[in-house]
């Protein structure tokens, strides 16, 4: 039986997930519905993605055939920045939810703490960083306080069963604690063994907030962005230390960088578009990791983030994200 996590509302999420970043349109609906088939449970969304509506032709052709039904699964998206005043939530969360062709997400998560001004879906979605879809970035006056305020609202009605935050530090988590009525259930965030995090992991599992790693190998990810350190740094899947771990059990560098999030407690969300890759990464919770090479990993830690600000805008409204 696959693995799941306990969320501190009680409900149970899946620890191997599906991530759905970067899957082309035209192979969307396929990839899906072959993760489906795989044993992928949980699929990790958004509308900055631009593949909701392939990615549930994908779960509405498994279902049709039979190979699970809608309560089987565990659909997570989230809310865009340029959605965050507190009246627009609601609405873009049923257009996600209308495009996924479910009644329901099992998880909503705010996917940056960033409020930009609103872009109706009808002249651009998704609507990407930039007011004008080239260089202007235009601040929204909401807060972190309104947008919680309205996803927490999102529970009530039952459009969503729980909500959560990504990509937060730990300032704004604890300024996000004091006035939450409904706690974030997760925490998604970048880690991997150049970027562990461990204060932030910490307070997360202090606070009963379970944590889901992205690009859990590193650089990979981001490599096609040109980043400097994204193309200058080894890969991590051909990391000498991780490839000689991976020797010793007999398994995939890309199974070691991922057991090595599980077994330490986090939920983890691969992507590929290979059949065979999805059903090593899915295996990867089948074999335990030493203490010792835990520790060895978490040595390579550089703290190195590949997602952050500076990648989407220029140097002066770095303050957005203080």
């Amino acid at each position: 039986m696959a693995p799941v996590i306990k969320l501190n509302n009680g409900l149970d999420m899946p620890q191997v997930g599906f991530g759905l970043w970067k899957v082309p349109n035209d192979v969307c609906a396929e990839v899906v519905y072959n993760a489906i088939k795989v044993g992928y449970r949980l699929f990790d969304g958004a509308a900055d993605y631009g593949n909701e509506v392939e990615c549930g032709q994908g779960i509405a052709r498994a279902i049709k055939e039979g190979l699970v039904k809608r309560e089987d699964l565990f659909i997570v998206s989230k809310l865009w920045n340029t959605f965050h005043d507190g009246d627009r939530v609601e609405p873009i969360v049923k257009k996600q939810l209308a495009d996924w062709g479910i009644d329901y997400f099992d998880l909503y998560l705010i996917h940056f703490p960033v409020a930009l001004e609103y872009v109706d879906p009808s002249v651009r979605y998704p609507p990407g960083w930039h007011y004008d879809g080239k260089s202007e970035i235009r601040p929204s006056k909401a807060s972190i306080q309104e947008t919680w305020t309205a996803m927490e609202s999102l529970v009530d009605k039952g459009l969503a069963k729980s909500i959560g935050i990504s990509n937060f530090q730990a300032q704004l988590i604890y300024d996000l604690l004091r006035y939450a009525r409904i706690r974030p259930a997760t925490l998604q965030i970048e880690h991997h063994p150049y970027l562990v995090q461990p204060e932030l992991l910490k307070l997360a599992k202090k606070e009963g907030i379970a944590v889901t790693a992205y690009s859990s190998f590193g650089p990979a990810s981001f490599q096609e962005f040109n980043m400097e350190h994204a193309t200058k740094l080894t890969p991590l899947l051909e990391d000498e230390t991780i490839k000689k771990i991976a020797s010793k059990y007999e398994r995939e560098p890309s199974q070691v960088l991922l057991r090595w999030a599980t077994q330490r407690g986090l939920a983890i969300i691969p992507k590929s578009n290979s059949p065979s890759r999805m059903k090593a990464n899915f295996e990867s919770v089948n074999f335990d990791l030493s203490e010792e090479d835990i520790a060895t990993i978490s040595a390579m830690d550089r703290n190195i983030r590949f997602n952050q600000p500076s990648n989407y805008f220029p140097t002066e409204m770095l303050w957005i994200f203080g």
